[in-house]
């Protein structure tokens, strides 16, 4: 790596379209990624409850502030309350970003409630709310049935998206095309859409972890490692369709599992958002930075999966799942499950602050 640059990293982020941002809105993890070139974070129920239980003697005092402040808030509403307050010190962080980069790099990304998956109209009223809190804020939204009308819908009043819990190639042709209606709408009404910079999350690990489940599950002969390839697969095949297609939403590609996430995509013109912890390996890693995005997996790793388990056909082909059918997909299921449990560890620990166990000494 030549001396100029600090890490791989670093290089990626100056030599090449691909952009990296920190998968997670910990101002102190945000400073570290920030140094190395990063130009954007990004937060979800998980990272704000990890974040809160890992800072928590930095967040206490403001927690009890807010509870003293407002005596009939809900443990509920403090918990939201909370989670803009966390997301928003890293936004504040990224505002030099956005203002030397007029609004095109320099975001913060908060998700709304994944418990609304099934409602639109709260899923839009939400992303409005969060849109206006900064003006680097991009609105997460998941990719269901419901949440597909309010990608749309959002995009339509010029809140720039990010679409999460996405994890096939159906999904991220869904979210394009939602954007795409979207942004038609404001143009036919004379509204500017030069400002908004789409993504769709496709969350290559968690594709990985259910194809690597069924593996177990269903004792295919195949060996394990093979799974660690089934998201890359995916999203290249995605990324040649948004190329093809000329969508105008970005993908970006999220739930990093190990290095090889970020050597087979550096160069790309994507997204990669990356967790502290897998920057620094990467950085360690000695891997050469070489454009590998037009690169297929290996072929006989590509042949066992598609040939003998089923779900990876179905996340790779364009038309393998309905919309209809986002909601059941394994990968979607155990997302939306951990995203909503962990809104409940965040009012729990929300909680344990308003109401003090006594049995605790």
């Amino acid at each position: 790596m030549p001396s100029q640059y600090k890490s791989p990293l670093h290089q990626m982020a100056l030599t090449t379209p691909t952009d990296f941002w920190n998968d997670s809105c910990s101002p102190s993890e945000l400073s570290e990624a920030l140094d190395h070139g990063a130009v954007g974070a990004t937060s979800n129920p998980v990272i704000v409850y990890n974040v809160l239980k890992n800072e928590l003697p930095t967040w206490r005092p403001r927690l009890l502030e807010l509870i003293h402040q407002n005596p009939t808030w809900s443990e509920s509403v403090l918990a939201w309350k909370i989670f803009e307050e966390v997301t928003l010190a890293g936004a504040r962080l990224l505002l030099p970003v956005f203002e030397q980069h007029q609004g095109l790099k320099g975001r913060m990304s908060i998700q709304t409630d994944p418990a609304n998956y099934r409602n639109t109209a709260a899923q839009v009223e939400q992303a409005l709310r969060f849109h206006r809190l900064a003006p680097n804020m991009q609105v997460k939204l998941v990719v269901t049935q419901a949440g597909l009308q309010a990608i749309e819908e959002a995009t339509y009043q010029g809140i720039t998206i990010t679409a999460t819990v996405c994890f096939t190639v159906a999904q991220s042709i869904a979210v394009a095309e939602a954007v795409e209606r979207g942004l038609q709408r404001r143009s036919k009404e004379g509204k500017e859409t030069a400002h908004l910079i789409p993504v769709c999350a496709f969350m290559i690990g968690r594709t990985d972890d259910w194809i690597r489940l069924l593996i177990q599950r269903d004792q295919l002969d195949l060996p394990a490692e093979y799974a660690g390839w089934a998201g890359l697969a995916c999203l290249k095949n995605a990324y040649q369709l948004y190329r093809q297609r000329g969508y105008r939403t970005r993908l970006l590609a999220a739930a990093f599992r190990s290095v090889r996430h970020w050597s087979e995509l550096a160069g790309g013109d994507l997204v990669l958002t990356i967790p502290l912890e897998w920057q620094r390996k990467i950085n360690a890693s000695g891997i050469e930075l070489r454009d590998r995005m037009q690169e297929p997996i290996p072929p006989e790793v590509f042949e066992a999966l598609y040939r003998q388990v089923p779900d990876f056909r179905r996340a790779y082909e364009p038309e393998g799942l309905q919309i209809e059918e986002f909601e059941g997909y394994g990968a979607t299921l155990r997302t939306m499950r951990s995203f909503i449990g962990a809104m409940h560890d965040l009012t729990g620990l929300v909680r344990d602050v308003m109401l003090p166990d006594p049995d605790i000494r």
